[in-house]
């Protein structure tokens, strides 16, 4: 049980916010693991004033200054085994999946190191008699808000660029991850100066409105749901106030005919129930050709069967709780409702007591037009049906307005590589359950967000350039 923890920290130092205390309750038992005292408006108001002082001593450090210490940073997560430990209690993620996400959350400080050593200032011959001069700076302060899912790898993938850009940050993470993310803030905060990254936990609304009502705060960048992302865009439109967002997802999954099937079962139990099926990228819906549908089926329901739930320290586990016990209950409503409306449903193993436990699901043939097909599911649960035509799952794609993944399964990579062309999607894999990587850009279209993470284009919001144009001496 941890002590009461400090929600807020400025310029490096632990701070008890003015916020109301937020009790940490771990989801493979239901009891609490600790309290934190959150953060009010003034606390972040505050730490733009810390930003702010900061800014500018680091904004001259020179780039590649900047991506040496960020090296450093990574090679400390690397080393934070227990905060792989806290992620797995407080998220409920497999002990081995918190591993891979602090290796991810250094590779990001690593890959953006690097690029920190690409600025540099620009003088262009274009006009006769001209000189331009395009100088390339930090945007300013950047507002960091996210999700409790990835607690470590999302702030890093965010908050990594904007330290190369020589931004300064002020951070917000979800009140149901705030153990691993206070920890990830005070790794990060070891190695970079005072006052560059100050973190503030409390109230959405509240945080979010302090920061965009301040003008020194030049980009806020966002990982949720496309309700609250669309809310914080409409008020940084006010404040004309940049944005960066990526939201929900509602991933299509494709099997081919000629698909190596026990491959494609392989791809999706990966790209399903990884981190517990709470992943913005999962596959949510998953369609397979009429002739191969039994066999794919049998596959997939001994995979699902033989997935092992339990304690998310034990090495034994393969399958962790859902994070909150309303989520838990929606994800049950869910399946009844498909069940009661005529859905064959095949549930593996859940834990006979304790915790906020799914079993992990198949729901075959569900309506497309019910609303639970239409929903993202966010949890261990896939919602299977198969088709004749391509047209079919092609066309479900393109009703909704969500763009952020899809996958294909099949044995001829250029046709599926053309088949994911033709969906309108940010990121997308053939036989491939995990594409996103630190070096390419990651990114939704419609209403999975705006903006791109990851690779060269991850980096280009934090940054401004100013062109000066003068006789060529």
């Amino acid at each position: 049980m941890h002590d009461d923890i400090p929600g807020v920290r400025l310029s490096g130092r632990p701070h008890a916010g003015a916020g109301p205390r937020f009790e940490v309750v771990e989801p493979a038992t239901g009891r609490p693991i600790g309290h934190v005292a959150t953060g009010t408006g003034p606390d972040a108001a505050r730490a733009v004033d810390v930003a702010a002082a900061a800014l500018d001593g680091w904004r001259a450090t020179p780039a590649p200054r900047r991506g040496e210490v960020l090296r450093t940073i990574a090679g400390r997560l690397r080393a934070a085994d227990g905060l792989a430990e806290t992620v797995a209690r407080e998220t409920g993620k497999c002990r081995r999946e918190a591993s891979a996400e602090l290796a991810l959350a250094a590779d990001y400080f690593d890959w953006y190191a690097a690029l920190a050593h690409t600025l540099t200032d620009q003088v262009l011959s274009v006009r006769p008699g001209l000189r331009h001069l395009v100088r390339t700076g930090p945007v300013g302060v950047a507002a960091v808000l996210t999700p409790w899912n990835f607690p470590v790898s999302i702030p890093a993938r965010k908050i990594a660029p904007a330290l190369a850009a020589g931004c300064a940050v002020v951070f917000k993470p979800s009140e149901l991850s705030l153990l691993s993310s206070l920890a990830f803030a005070e790794i990060c905060e070891s190695r970079l100066p005072q006052g560059l990254l100050n973190t503030v936990a409390g109230d959405g609304p509240e945080i979010t409105g302090a920061w965009l009502e301040d003008r020194r705060v030049r980009l806020l960048h966002f990982t949720g749901s496309t309700a609250v992302g669309r809310n914080i865009a409409q008020a940084a439109g006010q404040a004309l106030t940049s944005v960066v967002m990526e939201l929900g997802g509602r991933a299509p999954f494709i099997v081919l005919p000629d698909a190596d099937l026990d491959e494609a079962a392989d791809t999706l139990m990966v790209t399903k129930f990884r981190n517990n099926g709470a992943s913005c990228i999962a596959a949510n819906n998953v369609w397979v050709h009429e002739d191969v549908r039994v066999e794919f089926l049998d596959r997939l329901a001994a995979r699902v069967s033989a997935l092992v739930p339990g304690d998310p320290l034990d090495e034994r586990t393969t399958l962790g709780p859902v994070r909150t016990r309303e989520m838990a209950g929606r994800l049950e409503t869910l399946i009844t409702a498909l069940s009661s409306a005529g859905a064959s449903v095949h549930r593996g193993p859940r834990p006979e007591a304790g915790g906020w436990y799914v079993a992990p699901t198949l729901v075959v043939d569900p309506a497309t037009d019910s609303p639970e097909w239409r929903e993202e599911i966010f949890g261990p649960v896939a919602l299977v049906r198969s088709y004749t035509d391509l047209k079919e799952p092609i066309a479900d794609a393109a009703a909704t307005r969500h763009g952020l993944a899809g996958y294909v399964c099949t044995g001829d990579v250029a046709a599926g590589t053309e088949l994911l062309t033709r969906l309108d999607v940010g990121i997308a894999g053939v036989n491939v359950a995990t594409p996103a990587t630190p070096e390419i850009p990651f990114g939704g279209r419609g209403d999975s967000g705006i903006g791109y993470e990851g690779g060269v284009p991850g980096l280009l919001p934090f940054l401004t350039h100013q062109s000066i144009a003068a006789p060529r001496p």
